[in-house]
C-alpha cells in the first residue's frame, strides 16, 4: 500500500515524485512502462532521434490523415525514464502569455493563467543567466543558453532581422516575437532531463519507490474511488494499492487510453469495445491538438553538415570534455512572427536545423543542408485517441485531424513565403545554394497547399486529451472538461490526470516546460499546500530597478 501511485515516470511524474515524496510521512510508487534511462545516446544532445523507434520510444504512428493527402505521421514519444524530456531536443521554452490568459478566460481554468503560473515557472528553473523578473536561478532544471552555434542556424537570425524581424534574446521574457537562439534544458553539455532535475537526486528516499517495465493496464476503482491500479510487469499481472490517490501521467496519448480501459470515457464507444462504464465523460481522447510543422529545406555546399562532424573525433571531445559539436540540440535557434499583424499573439515558430529535416525527422541527413521548420503554433484543428481493442497492450488510434480547418492551412503557405523572405536575406543568401523543399518551382498559393499537405509533419506537442475546464463552462456545454481546476477527474474520486493532456489548448512553443510548470503547481494543489502567488513580472522589474 502507497499513498500515491503514479502512473508515468515522464516529465510530469518526475516532478510529482520528487515534490511529493518531500514529504517523509507519505509513501510514493512511481511506474514506467519503459526501460531506466542508462542509454549513452539520453545523454549526448546531438544523438537525441538515435533512440526513435528503439524500446526507448513508444512509437507511436497515426492514422491515414484525411486533409493531409493520406499520410501516416510518426510521433516519437519517450517510452523511458523521464519520458520524452530523454529523447526530446531540449527547447526551453514557455509559451505565450496569452495561451495561459485563454485557459483562465475561456476555459474557466481558475489559478491557470500567466501570472499564476509564473512563479512554478521560476520555482522549477535554474537559469544561467540568473534570476531576475521572469527567471529563477536555484530551481532543478537546468536552463542554459545554446552551448554550440551552428553557421546556418546563426546566418538565420541575422538575415530575419534584416528581413525585418526584431532580435529577442529571451522567448520568455516579456515579449515573445523575435528571433534569436533557444535556451535548453542541459548541464555541463549533457542532457538535463526532467529525471535528471526531479528524479535521480531523491532516488534514495525510503519512501520513493521507482518500478520500471511496469505497463498499467488499468485503474481500480471500487464504489466510485480509484484505489489502486493493475500492471504487467515480466508477464504477470500485479496490483497494487493507493491510500490517498492515483494520478495518471502518461501524457496526451496514454492517460485517455488508460481512462478508457478503466471504463471511463466516451459510454458509447467504451461499449463497443466490450468495456464495463464507470463514468461517461465524452472528453477523454476528444480535442487532440498538436503542432503541425513543414519543412522548408536548402542546400549550403560550402558549409559543413553537423553529420561530417558527428564523427569519432568529436565523440571522444564531448566524451573527454562534454563540449564540441554533440552539445547541439540540432534544433538551435528560430523565434516567433505573425502571418498577420493583426493577430493577438504568434502563430508561427521557426525551429532553424542546420541539416536536412527529412521524413519527420527519421532520415540520415548525409548531405549539407538546412532546414527551417515552420512550425503552426496557433492551431485550430482538433482530433481524437480512440481505443484500438480492450487490450492494453495495443496502441490506441491516434487522428490529430491535421489540417481539418483550413485556416490552420492558409497560415502554413503564408509562413512559407516568410521563411523564403527570410533566406533572400543576407547573410542565408550568400551561404544557401539551391532550394530543396518547396522547390523554386511552386510559388502559387494552390502548389503550395498542395505541397503542405504533402509534407505536413509533427513537431512532437500534443495535448488536450484529458482537458481542464471550470465548472461553469462544463455546465454550459462549451467544453467536455475531463478534469476540474484541481485536476481530478470528474466521476471519479481519488483521480487525478497531471500531464499535458489537461491542457484546453497547445501552448505556442515547444511544451516540456509547460508540463513542468503545471506538474510543479499540481504537486501543491495535490498536497494541500497553498498554490504560489500569482506574479506581476513588472511590478518585480519595477522593484528590482528601486
Amino acid at each position: 500500500m502507497y499513498d500515491y501511485v503514479i502512473v508515468g515516470a515522464g516529465s510530469a511524474g518526475c516532478v510529482l515524485a520528487g515534490r511529493l515524496s518531500e514529504n517523509p510521512s507519505v509513501d510514493v510508487l512511481l511506474l514506467e512502462a519503459g526501460p531506466p534511462d542508462t542509454a549513452d545516446e539520453i545523454r549526448i544532445p546531438a544523438a537525441l532521434n538515435l533512440l526513435w523507434q528503439t524500446s526507448y520510444d513508444w512509437g507511436y504512428r497515426t492514422v491515414p490523415q484525411d486533409r493531409a493527402d493520406g499520410q501516416v505521421v510518426y510521433w516519437p514519444r519517450g517510452r523511458v525514464i523521464g519520458g520524452s524530456s530523454s529523447i526530446n531536443a531540449m527547447i526551453y521554452i514557455r509559451g505565450n502569455k496569452l495561451d495561459y490568459n485563454t485557459w483562465r478566460d475561456e476555459y474557466g481554468c481558475d489559478g491557470w493563467g500567466y501570472n499564476d503560473l509564473l512563479p512554478y515557472f521560476i520555482r522549477a528553473e535554474r537559469n544561467s543567466r540568473g534570476a531576475s523578473a521572469y527567471h529563477g536561478a536555484s530551481g532543478p532544471l537546468s536552463v542554459v543558453d545554446a552551448p554550440y552555434k551552428s553557421a546556418a542556424p546563426a546566418a538565420f537570425v541575422e538575415s530575419a532581422v534584416n528581413a525585418g524581424a526584431a532580435a529577442n534574446p529571451d522567448f520568455n521574457g516579456a515579449e515573445q516575437d523575435g528571433v534569436g537562439f533557444y535556451q535548453v534544458t542541459q548541464s555541463g553539455g549533457r542532457r538535463c532531463s526532467a529525471a535528471d532535475a526531479y528524479l535521480h537526486p531523491v532516488r534514495d528516499r525510503p519512501n520513493l519507490t521507482v518500478q520500471t517495465d511496469a505497463l498499467v493496464t488499468s485503474v481500480v476503482i471500487d464504489n466510485g474511488r480509484a484505489t489502486g491500479v493493475r500492471y504487467l510487469h515480466r508477464g504477470a499481472e500485479h496490483v497494487v494499492r493507493a491510500g490517498a490517490e492515483v494520478i495518471l501521467a502518461g501524457g496526451a496519448v496514454n492517460s485517455p487510453q488508460l481512462l478508457m480501459l478503466s471504463g471511463i470515457g466516451p459510454a458509447d464507444h467504451l461499449r463497443e469495445h466490450g468495456i464495463p462504464v464507470i463514468a461517461d465523460s465524452p472528453g477523454v481522447g476528444a480535442n487532440l491538438s498538436d503542432h503541425p510543422v513543414v519543412a522548408a529545406l536548402w542546400s549550403t555546399p560550402r558549409v559543413r553538415s553537423l553529420a561530417e562532424l558527428a564523427g569519432p573525433l568529436n565523440l571522444l571531445r564531448w566524451q573527454l570534455t562534454h563540449g564540441g559539436p554533440m552539445t547541439t540540440n540540432i534544433a538551435q535557434s528560430g523565434g516567433f512572427a505573425r502571418t498577420d499583424p493583426g493577430l493577438p499573439a504568434p502563430d508561427i515558430q521557426w525551429h532553424v536545423l542546420p541539416v536536412p529535416f527529412r521524413d519527420g525527422g527519421l532520415a540520415d541527413p548525409t548531405d549539407r543542408g538546412m532546414s527551417i521548420l515552420v512550425t503552426l503554433v496557433d492551431v485550430r484543428s482538433r482530433g481524437r485517441i480512440t481505443l484500438r481493442s480492450a487490450d492494453p497492450r495495443h496502441k490506441p488510434l491516434i487522428d490529430p485531424a491535421y489540417l481539418a480547418d483550413r485556416a490552420d492551412l492558409g497560415a502554413l503557405v503564408a509562413a512559407i513565403g516568410m521563411a523564403r523572405q527570410i533566406a533572400a536575406a543576407r547573410p542565408l543568401r550568400k551561404m544557401t545554394g539551391s532550394e530543396l523543399e518547396p522547390g523554386p518551382d511552386l510559388r502559387g498559393d494552390a502548389e503550395l497547399r498542395e505541397f503542405v499537405r504533402r509534407a505536413v509533419t509533427t513537431i512532437y506537442h500534443p495535448v488536450g486529451t484529458c482537458a481542464m475546464t471550470g465548472r461553469a463552462q462544463l455546465d454550459a456545454g462549451r467544453v467536455a472538461g475531463v478534469v476540474d481546476t484541481e485536476l481530478r477527474v470528474r466521476g471519479v474520486e481519488g483521480l487525478r490526470v497531471v500531464d499535458a493532456s489537461v491542457m484546453p489548448t497547445v501552448p505556442r512553443g515547444n511544451t516540456n516546460a509547460p508540463v513542468i510548470a503545471l506538474a510543479e503547481r499540481a504537486a501543491d494543489l495535490i498536497s494541500g499546500r497553498a498554490p504560489l502567488a500569482a506574479i506581476e513580472p513588472s511590478d518585480l522589474a519595477l522593484a528590482g530597478a528601486g
